[in-house]
């Protein structure tokens, strides 16, 4: 629903400012009015989000420095990229589709009409091979201003751009604005083509009689999209026309202007997507239905991200830093600037998704787990958004990290038993211990034991059971260096590279429920 009202807010907007622009060149010429008031149509058809989210996915120079994520935030509020799923349903949905439905099938009528009336006055009809149809019994004089006023019709496309606006029109047709930006652009494409044929010439009079005489003798055509010589308000067209002047050229500032609004009103939300993208994480694609959330009890030592109500999720003794690098797939290293409540103070939270999951059964494997948890991450994003008031920046930096690699000799793995339980990971100060794990699950938990990124390149796939031991009286880690050349055929080598990193702009303590 947010997604639907910012839209039709931001064409209407757009429409205000439209109207402004064509007030303020009301001397200048008609036809300029009328792709201006085309462009404002076409807006309802294009939403600045659409925009924003193509710019979401360019891709960022290393180095660029991120701006400041709170000002980002506030100005792309309100242009909400796309996402692919809604959390409630349009309740007045029906209603909208019998509106579509009424109004396609009127169209259809018309146009039957159209094709089937014998006095039907003369016009254009056709969308991309458009012809002049011209009714019997026309004076030299009321043909010759017919086709000098169809002709301009024919070259600005005007049944094309006229059906294009039918199309917002049948979609939108709940908004007024549509309706009046369809009675704007019927009275400035008539008035430019009126403009056409004095140009050329002929006397007001002459031409302003034979529309009168062509309007009183034939049907007025009821498609926008098929273009005559009556439409727009008569009496009006021929009080213009007998006191025409000539409308004034734009001037080449006019002309500037023009494109620099035109090239702004594209460029500034793809751009607006490219810093979000730059300084945001992406906005959750799933969220939450109903959630829990109360601070841990006092004493509590044991942590637990597990299976929730309705395939939700359930977190135990979890502080702010731990959901943030749980929901975003990064190590506490890779979070910066949070308060220190964030790290201290502990939460027990619990939520329901928006759509009911699967359960993962007695014996799930690998990959649905991954999926499980993937999908209940993207959905705690938005718990930590709402009712953490969590706003984060993205950045990118160049830090000390380690790559796993196959160690001389080769690698010394033992593959996983399928018929045994598995994926788990334990490590403590002496052992570490893997059943059923890829080497990516490894080399996610050494990240953790190092806090330090380390990367996965061995290039081999599969799951494997190991178990490396250490004798050292010292920390895991120091001992670790020398015990997996030897005992895994895997070793750690020191490099630099680029690390995601979020930076913490604002988090509050979330009221208890």
């Amino acid at each position: 629903m947010n997604e639907v009202f910012n839209h039709l807010w931001q064409s209407t907007a757009f429409a205000a400012v439209i109207a402004l622009a064509t007030l303020a060149m009301r001397r200048n010429s008609p036809r300029v009015r009328y792709w201006m008031w085309f462009a404002a149509s076409m807006k309802f058809l294009i939403p600045f989000s659409l925009l924003v989210s193509t710019g979401s996915h360019i891709p960022i120079p290393r180095g660029v420095p991120a701006f400041h994520a709170m000002t980002v935030q506030q100005m792309s509020y309100a242009f909400s990229p796309v996402v692919t799923e809604v959390r409630q349903p349009f309740h007045w949905g029906w209603l909208w589709v019998a509106g579509v439905l009424f109004f396609a099938v009127r169209w259809f009528r018309n146009w039957r009409f159209v094709k089937n009336a014998k006095t039907l006055e003369p016009g254009v009809h056709g969308l991309f091979r458009p012809v002049l149809r011209l009714p019997e019994g026309l004076t030299d004089e009321q043909l010759a201003a017919v086709i000098a006023h169809e002709e301009r019709h024919i070259e600005c496309f005007d049944n094309l751009t006229a059906a294009l606006h039918m199309v917002v029109e049948t979609l939108f047709w709940f908004h007024p604005l549509v309706w009046w930006i369809g009675a704007r652009m019927m009275d400035e494409r008539e008035r430019d083509c009126d403009e056409a044929v004095l140009r050329r010439g002929n006397q007001p009079g002459d031409y302003a009689r034979s529309i009168v005489q062509v309007c009183s003798t034939y049907v007025e055509s009821p498609l926008l999209c098929a273009s005559g010589i009556s439409g727009s308000d008569l009496k009006k067209r021929i009080r213009e026309i007998m006191n025409w002047r000539g409308s004034l050229p734009v001037t080449r500032t006019g002309k500037a202007m023009l494109g620099v609004a035109a090239v702004a009103a594209v460029s500034l939300p793809f751009a607006l997507g490219v810093l979000r993208a730059q300084t945001l994480p992406p906005t959750p694609t799933l969220t939450y239905d109903a959630v829990s959330i109360r601070k841990s009890a006092p004493g509590t030592t044991n942590r637990m991200f597990g299976p929730g109500p309705e395939g939700g999720l359930r977190i135990v003794n979890m502080p702010a830093t731990g959901l943030i690098a749980f929901a975003y797939h990064v190590q506490d290293y890779q979070i910066s600037g949070a308060p220190g409540w964030a790290s201290s103070q502990s939460f027990d939270v619990s939520f329901t998704p928006d759509k009911t999951e699967a359960p993962l059964g007695d014996s799930p494997n690998l990959k649905s787990i991954q999926g499980f948890m993937d999908r209940n991450a993207i959905r705690l994003q938005a718990v930590l958004r709402d009712r953490f008031g969590l706003v984060l920046r993205a950045e990118t930096r160049e830090l000390p990290i380690y790559n796993l690699v196959q160690a001389k000799g080769g690698p010394k793995l033992s593959p996983h038993d399928p018929a045994t339980r598995g994926p788990s990971m334990r490590s403590n100060d002496h052992e570490m211990i893997g059943t059923g794990v890829p080497l990516s699950m490894l080399a996610q938990n050494l990240s953790i034991t190092y806090s330090r990124p380390v990367h996965d390149e061995t290039h081999i796939d599969g799951e494997f059971d190991f178990k490396v031991t250490t004798d050292s009286d010292g920390p895991l880690s120091e001992s670790l260096f020398t015990a997996l050349p030897e005992q895994l055929g895997l070793k750690l080598e020191s490099a630099k590279g680029p690390v995601q990193v979020y930076v913490v702009e604002k988090i509050e303590q979330p009221s208890e429920n």
